[in-house]
């Protein structure tokens, strides 16, 4: 459903709230701002197709300019604020965004932004006065009739670049009206987990990236309440599932490992029980975090593998993982393949490239023709990939092993990082680690562990001894590391994703 339908049947329910402040946007007022929105758009000459560039933090508004570019056939491109000046405009130009509307929350990038790019033809600004930007207020109270049903918009996202410049994925639209069933994320969301107008849904990640916006859109073409953290804490998070009674959340393993790195006094202090779905995605959970996860908020964890380019998705409960320990599950959204390099299925058990094949018309990327060739099948025109490796069970359920990116070959071994991370990750010294092939006069590449270590760890000799024991004592050894080095703190985007493009650069160019 659009949320208009929430509004006319629930106008006081609330649609978001600011977990910091606790302001609320309730559906009527979302459902009137998203209008008078969409209606000063099309009056400054945006039809069907055209792009409006989002560029916030987690607040409220951000779900306004969302439904008023889909109510009205317009692409939404939420736009990354950790990126630099150059790299926002590189997007604003690369998807030709007619309209900025951004946050002054991030009022120094937009300012910045708009000094090195003139690509929008108008900018504009909620929360507060931002250089050059006119007020989004103003945009508002002064606007026309509402339009009349417009075909359905959708979200133009670019991908979160950890392995290479952002790449823009653009949906065809799918031709229907927005309040008309269809978005299949939204039906994943109702069928598979159960949403509805009575849950609270926390997201504690920005709403930039692809998984929160769309988990929060579709909570509210559902009806239920988003509580937006303005960024990820550990213990923040924990208050707010127990202040407003939060029942389902969507999270990336790092915010787990977090979690369980509070002391135990501080992880117990809190009430929890209000959960009923933890989902996690973005990066293959380490199982002893997953069973420590389990034992602490009980058999609601369910996994699920997908990508922006939104080709496929696998899900996995808790109670299917315990016998399929490692797996991200079985396809939920498309068949699912495991090839090797030349286009051949493969056997069970057997690595290599994951394809989805899908009936419909396979994602493209925006304007590089190269890269989207690239993501097809030899053989088969809608068996598309994004790059991972794994494989399938005799019951055809997926497990990851990496990135074909990020595959270490040593003498001829393909060695996974992630098999490696998982094993450091638990280990009681480590905060966050990150496992990478450097340069090896004999073997081609050898495998070196960088590590961030706990407060109070001191970094030396023997303990970069006993973390490559620790991983001998658990995996083959030809899988662990020949070196570790520790850092200050490796680098991870706001979704808690490991950028290991950025740290293998710096290795291959003698910066360690």
């Amino acid at each position: 459903m659009y949320p208009g339908t929430h509004a006319a049947s629930a106008p006081t329910h609330p649609a978001v709230v600011e977990s910091a402040t606790g302001r609320v946007l309730t559906y009527a007022q979302l459902e009137d701002n998203s209008a008078r929105l969409a209606s000063a758009l099309h009056a400054l000459g945006l039809r069907s197709g055209d792009v409006v560039a989002l560029l916030s933090d987690n607040r409220a508004e951000a779900f306004e300019v969302y439904w008023a570019a889909l109510r009205s056939g317009l692409y939404v491109t939420a736009v990354n604020w950790h990126l630099a000046p150059e790299e926002v405009a590189y997007i604003l130009e690369d998807s030709a965004a007619a309209v900025v509307i951004a946050s002054a929350g991030v009022r120094e990038l937009a300012e910045q932004t708009a000094k090195v790019t003139d690509s929008a033809a108008r900018w504009f600004a909620f929360g507060g006065p931002v250089d050059g930007f006119e007020p989004y207020q103003d945009l508002l109270s002064n606007t026309g009739p509402r339009l009349e049903a417009q075909p359905r918009g959708s979200e133009m996202l670019y991908s979160s670049g950890t392995t290479g410049r952002p790449k823009g994925i653009k949906p065809r639209l799918l031709g229907i009206d927005v309040d008309q069933p269809g978005d299949p994320f939204a039906m994943l969301m109702s069928k598979v987990f159960g949403i509805g107008a009575g849950d609270v849904y926390l997201s504690p990640a920005p709403i930039y990236h692809t998984a929160p916006l769309k988990w929060c859109a579709a909570a509210q073409a559902l009806g239920a309440t988003v509580v937006l953290m303005d960024r990820f804490g550990a213990e923040p998070m924990l208050e707010a599932i127990e202040q407003y009674g939060v029942t389902a959340t969507q999270v990336v393993p790092t915010m787990f490992i977090r979690l369980l790195q509070l002391p135990d006094e501080v992880r117990t202090s809190f009430d929890v029980t209000s959960l009923r779905l933890a989902v996690h995605a973005a990066a293959p959970c380490p199982p002893e975090v997953k069973d420590a996860m389990i034992d602490w908020w009980g058999p609601i964890l369910v996994e699920y593998y997908g990508a922006t380019e939104g080709h496929g998705t696998t899900i996995i409960t808790t109670s299917e993982w315990t016998s399929k320990r490692g797996s991200v599950g079985r396809a939920a959204l498309g068949v699912l393949h495991v090839c090797d390099d030349d286009g051949a299925e493969l056997p069970p058990g057997d690595i290599g490239t994951i394809y989805f094949e899908r009936e419909v018309a396979p994602f493209e990327y925006h304007n590089d023709p190269d890269k989207t060739a690239a993501s097809r099948h030899p053989l088969h025109d809608n068996w598309t990939t994004v790059g991972d490796v794994g494989y399938l069970d005799e019951d055809g359920y997926l497990f990851l092993t990496d990135r074909k990116a990020f595959m270490i070959i040593s003498g001829g071994v393909n060695i996974y990082p992630q098999e490696v991370e998982n094993v450091l990750a638990v280990h009681p010294r480590v905060f966050d680690v990150a496992v990478i092939g450097v340069p090896d006069e004999e073997m081609g590449e050898q495998v070196k562990a960088v590590v961030q270590l706990r407060d109070n760890v001191t970094p030396n000799d023997d303990l970069a001894r006993e973390l490559i024991d620790y991983v001998r004592d658990r995996i083959a050894h030809y899988k662990a590391p020949r070196t570790v080095d520790f850092v200050d703190e490796l680098p991870r985007t706001a979704t808690g994703k490991l950028a290991k493009r950025n740290l293998i650069d710096r290795y291959a160019k003698g910066r360690p």
